[in-house]
């Protein structure tokens, strides 16, 4: 059985109508969301963020490489 986990916010604000004239309490609910949702979203930014890593790795190499040639180019 899952067991579902929401964090719940509670925020009241008063507010004064003036075309009534009465008090009003306004109650806002804000669900954070699922703590397994919060996994899969936080194992994807992880996954994306490794592949980044690696692009930028596999870049840095490559404008290595280009640097040598142009050097070696330019040196004969």
């Amino acid at each position: 059985m899952r067991k579902s986990n929401f964090n719940v916010y509670q925020v009241t604000d008063s507010k004064v109508r003036q075309d009534s004239g009465a008090l009003e309490v306004l109650t806002k609910m804000v669900i954070a969301g699922d703590v397994e949702d919060d996994k899969e979203s936080q194992e994807k930014e992880s996954k994306e963020e490794t592949i980044l890593a690696m692009l930028g790795i596999i870049g840095t190499i490559l404008n290595l490489i280009v640097i040598i040639f142009v050097y070696i180019y330019t040196t004969l």
